[in-house]
């Protein structure tokens, strides 16, 4: 009698870049709840964080300082320190035999890399040479939303409002803008150092305002996170940044919630004889959607309901009356979670089940 062959299935080594950051805890509790069968997990950081303790499932990992070193026999580097740590280090950790899921924006644009969001565009990590990027948080969701309806009834154009959470400027941003909203309350003096963007020439308190500024403004009128969900949007739909497929414009906007961004999206279909309630059957059956949109209840997406959970919330989906084949529609995510850290580890899981890695 034949004796049946026992294949192990591959364990891998996980890297995580930046783990004591906003995201980076947020990275390492998708990795534990994930499909991935983890062999070892290494925890970097800068040095000041060197030494720190957090925990990984049912252990406690100390945290280690990163150098090129550190990336020795890792398979997997999920990444999210920050644009000039992934451009030194990511590159290191490709040639020593790892596959990087990066969280910042410096690889985006790069055409070499893929950009992928799991819902959309699962089949661009095939194309991938060491590094996948993670798109911008507000990006995200609003392409799992469109995406979908892309498929169903086409797509034309799209132009976005953005109501982008505190959080989405990292903890820092976050702290603060609770101590000015604890000052405003005391009726003390807000301080402010850290919004819009922290490398500008002016600060201004989040707390009980809005900042019609994300990232730095460029010449052209354009916020760079505007840039970014244009750009982002077209190389994710249909692998170029510059692709004249769909048209797309945005505002992004600065708002006193902590976590969960909110978008109100605005878009034309090809078919101008779809309907919302069309629209909204396509979203009900969409992988990472979940359809609140039942007004005579007053149901709809917020931030607060969507803190911790990993799905795309869409509602208030209604059709311009004005204009034939144009809808409206209401989108919420939590920009830590699908927005981040979420995301990349989906982009993982995808990479092992197509062996990938």
């Amino acid at each position: 009698m034949k004796q049946k062959e026992t294949i192990m299935a591959k364990e891998y080594v996980v890297a995580i870049l930046g783990a004591t950051g906003a995201v980076g805890h947020r990275m390492i509790e998708q990795l534990a709840a994930s499909s991935i069968p983890v062999k070892q997990v290494k925890l970097l950081a800068s040095a000041r964080s060197a030494g720190k303790q957090m925990q990984f499932r049912d252990q406690m990992l100390t945290v280690e300082e990163t150098t090129p070193a550190s990336f020795e026999g890792v398979d997997l580097v999920l990444s999210s320190a920050g644009g000039a740590t992934s451009k030194r280090f990511l590159p290191e950790a490709v040639k020593r035999g790892a596959v990087c899921v990066d969280n910042t924006s410096y690889f985006r644009m790069d055409p070499t890399v893929p950009l992928v969001v799991p819902e959309v565009n699962p089949e661009a990590l095939a194309h991938h040479q060491g590094i996948i990027a993670n798109p911008n948080c507000s990006t995200i969701q609003m392409v799992v939303a469109l995406e979908p309806i892309r498929q169903a009834f086409g797509l034309k154009q799209v132009i976005v409002s953005t109501y982008q959470a505190a959080s989405g400027a990292g903890q820092s941003a976050l702290n603060e803008f609770k101590d000015q909203a604890q000052a405003y309350l005391n009726g003390e003096e807000m301080q402010a150092e850290i919004l819009p963007t922290k490398g500008d020439k002016r600060h201004y308190p989040l707390a009980f305002n809005l900042l019609p500024q994300i990232d730095v403004l460029e010449e052209n009128g354009y916020s760079h996170e505007e840039w970014k969900m244009i750009h982002e949007t077209k190389k994710i739909m249909f692998g170029d940044m510059n692709s004249p497929a769909v048209k797309v414009t945005a505002t992004c906007v600065r708002v006193p919630v902590a976590i969960g961004h909110g978008e109100s999206v605005y878009f034309t279909v090809e078919d101008e004889t779809a309907t919302a309630e069309q629209i909204r059957a396509v979203l009900a059956q969409a992988p990472g959607v979940v359809v609140q949109d039942d007004l005579a209840n007053q149901v709809y997406p917020q931030p607060l309901q969507a803190e911790g959970k990993g799905d795309t919330f869409v509602g208030r989906i209604r059709p311009d009356y004005e204009n034939p084949g144009a809808f409206n529609m209401w989108i919420v995510a939590d920009n830590l979670l699908k927005g981040a850290a979420l995301n990349a580890v989906q982009n993982a899981e995808e990479l092992v089940k197509r062996g990938l890695i």
